[in-house]
Parts: C-alpha cells; sequence; structure tokens
C-alpha cells in the first residue's frame, strides 16, 4: 500500500472521545494553576494582557494579573469581583449571571459536560502540531457567546488555547501555559479585600 493510500485510510478522531478525554482531565482536577495570556478584541480596538490561574472547585477562580498589574478577577463561588486599578474601582455580581467572557471557563472547574451545554461540535487539525481544534456552539442562544473553540492534545486532554465568540462580535482568546494539577492553593486565594480606597459597584439584585 503507498504512503497516499495508508494516510487516507487513516481513521478519523473520534471527537466524542476527545470531548470525553477533556472532561475526565478537568473533571478529576480539584485545583489548578496555570499561566494565561488573554486577547481581546471589540470593534477594532484590541488589548493583550497576561498573568495567573488559580482555581478550585467548586466555582473558585482567581485571575490574577501581571500586565496590567494590579487587575484582578476574584469569583468565591457566588459571586464574582472585578477590580481595575485604572479606575481603583471593583465590581461584585452574581456569578450566575455574569456576561464576562471568563464565565465559559467554567468547565475547567468541571461544571459543564460538552454534550449537555453545545448542540454541535466540528473538529480541525491543528497544522502546526498534533493538536486539534474544537468549536463547539451552544444549545442556547440566550448565552453571552455563540460558539467556543479550544485547541487540545487528544491523548491527554490538556487545553492549551480557548477562544470565545460574543454576541456582542467580540473575541475573547486565552493561552494557557504551564499548567500545574492539584497544586496546594490557600483560601484566601479566594476571598477578595477590597482595596483601601476603592470605588464599589455593586451589581448584584438586592432582595
Amino acid at each position: 500500500m503507498s504512503t497516499v493510500s495508508r494516510l487516507r485510510a487513516a481513521p478519523e478522531p473520534d471527537i466524542q472521545k476527545i470531548l470525553k478525554g477533556v472532561e475526565d482531565r478537568y473533571n478529576r482536577i480539584q485545583t489548578l494553576e496555570v499561566k494565561f495570556t488573554e486577547k481581546s478584541a471589540l470593534q477594532g480596538r484590541t488589548r493583550t494582557e497576561q498573568g495567573e490561574l488559580f482555581l478550585r472547585k467548586p466555582g473558585r477562580m482567581r485571575w490574577q494579573y501581571t500586565a496590567p498589574a494590579g487587575k484582578l478577577f476574584v469569583s468565591d463561588g457566588k459571586f464574582i469581583y472585578l477590580y481595575t486599578p485604572n479606575d481603583h474601582r471593583y465590581e461584585r455580581m452574581p456569578l450566575k449571571e455574569t456576561e464576562d467572557m471568563r464565565a465559559p471557563l467554567a468547565f475547567l472547574l468541571g461544571r459543564i459536560h460538552f454534550n449537555d451545554d453545545f448542540r454541535e461540535f466540528q473538529l480541525l487539525p491543528d497544522p502546526d502540531g498534533d493538536h486539534l481544534f474544537i468549536t463547539a456552539i451552544p444549545k442556547s442562544d440566550k448565552l453571552p457567546y455563540t460558539e467556543v473553540t479550544f485547541l487540545v492534545s487528544p491523548d491527554s486532554g490538556v487545553i492549551h488555547w480557548l477562544r470565545v465568540r460574543g454576541q456582542d462580535g467580540s473575541v475573547e482568546e486565552f493561552v494557557f501555559e504551564h499548567e500545574q494539577k492539584n497544586p496546594p492553593l490557600k483560601d484566601s486565594l479566594f476571598k477578595f479585600a477590597p482595596p483601601p480606597g476603592a470605588e464599589f459597584i455593586d451589581s448584584a439584585p438586592h432582595p
């Protein structure tokens, strides 16, 4: 058999098996630490930020930015707090109601099962390596995003890159590097302490 024939006969990757591998990896993790680069684009404006992400089940995350230094995004499992040093202001909002594009990363906390939340999956090879791109289309059109694309290692289930397209035309891209599984993380990482003198905006509904 020629090389061309062997290549043509190669089986297509099993997308459900790959999704299951991603789910199994992150569902079994209790804590996670990873460095990230975040790129945002909306209406011709772009922004690149960097930092470190800490995750703990259930529902806790801390985006600690080094660029811009001091920016902070913390979830304590119930509320999200966002501090922007340029404005010296922090905002509180309910985790379940936020439209922030970091929210789709909840699957890293083992909270999302792909087939429950997405109706369609598209699979493409990575021309620059042995990874695969998977684009997922959500079942609901009421979510703040229209699709999520991620780059995974099919053997390990590791997510290396993620892109979220928003209903407003925005695009958020995240590159993840130096992932650490189940590191010891202090409770204080997920408790937001307002900087002295910072302006407070409460976006949480009051009874």
